[in-house]
């Protein structure tokens, strides 16, 4: 372990700014503090602090990412960030070791929004089961998600991969087109997007996670064996297809896979593709992808403001 005055930097690395019941199965003890109050929680986790959590939803996709860091060189820092209080923190830090899990840095702020520290933190991606801190991070130009605790992890096979997959608007790219699409339909948002082809589309939240992810499987090059795929999971279809594509060749970005699927369900496709998250912004498309996969929504872009979330 560091020592306290040994200095610390996480610039150049990917670094994962995680809450407790992102990482870990702390529903049992969350319906505690909502039953019997926070005294009653604090006893619980002090109880427990012997007892290793269960996995959470996040917990295959921080302890993948973590393996791209070795002995001579430290790509990624997962940091704990979380309402929690410092005596739960220390059963987070715990739990972590006995599961093999190299965490070192936790900030926990019992019952203050933890998300004031990202910037501090130069987080690359905020996961919280809290949606107040989330639009919170997001607001400060932070990709964060919602994370659904209840999300399946069956899909969490490949060991040897890192698998994310990410919607389209609003997500990677800006919610330009979605209001278009919001407010006069399908045929002005296709018709728009045909004429706007060649014009690269904004940048959405998750712009900034993907190019961070990139610029990890360069630095790690073959020195690791994990590897990492992306997926682009849409509902765009031909030809709205193209300025999406062409957007990505604009940023120099390149995804592994792309589906189009023109309003087809998202949750049987990302069963088969198996990531081990998936980021959307509708409600309706991450309800029915967290039946097979862990998924986390971004409350961000014109759906959300209209369904009055945001």
């Amino acid at each position: 372990m560091r020592g306290r005055a040994v200095p610390y930097s996480v610039e150049g690395k990917l670094v994962v700014a995680i809450s407790s019941r992102a990482l870990f199965d702390f529903e049992e003890e969350n319906r505690v503090f909502e039953r019997d109050g926070e005294a009653a929680y604090i006893a619980l986790q002090y109880s427990r602090l012997e007892v290793p959590a269960k996995e959470g939803v996040a917990f295959p996709l921080v302890k993948k990412l973590l393996a791209f860091n070795t002995a001579d060189a430290q790509r990624v820092e997962v940091v704990m960030l979380s309402k929690n209080d410092p005596v739960s923190g220390l059963r987070l830090f715990k739990s972590a070791e006995r599961a093999g899990l190299k965490l070192e840095r936790g900030v926990f702020t019992r019952g203050r929004h933890p998300w004031r520290y990202l910037d501090s933190l130069k987080a690359n991606l905020f996961l919280s089961a809290n949606e107040s801190d989330v639009m919170s991070a997001l607001q400060a130009r932070i990709p964060a998600a919602r994370v659904y605790p209840e999300s399946s992890l069956d899909a969490s096979r490949h060991a040897d991969e890192v698998r994310i997959a990410f919607d389209g608007d609003a997500v990677l790219f800006s919610d330009e087109a979605e209001r278009i699409y919001q407010s006069d339909g399908l045929d002005a948002f296709t018709r728009h997007e045909t004429v706007h082809a060649l014009k690269p589309l904004p940048p959405g939240p998750f712009k900034p996670l993907l190019e961070a992810l990139h610029r990890l499987q360069a630095a790690a090059g073959t020195e690791v064996p994990m590897r990492l795929r992306t997926a682009l999971v849409t509902a765009r279809s031909a030809p709205a297809h193209e300025r999406a594509v062409r957007t990505l060749m604009d940023w120099n970005i390149a995804v592994d896979e792309a589906m189009f699927l023109g309003g087809l369900d998202k949750g049987s496709f990302l069963k088969a593709f198996e990531p081990d998250f998936f980021f959307d912004d509708q409600r309706g498309h991450v309800e029915s992808a967290r039946r097979h996969v862990a998924t986390g929504h971004v409350p961000f872009g014109v759906t959300n403001l209209t369904a009055g979330k945001r």
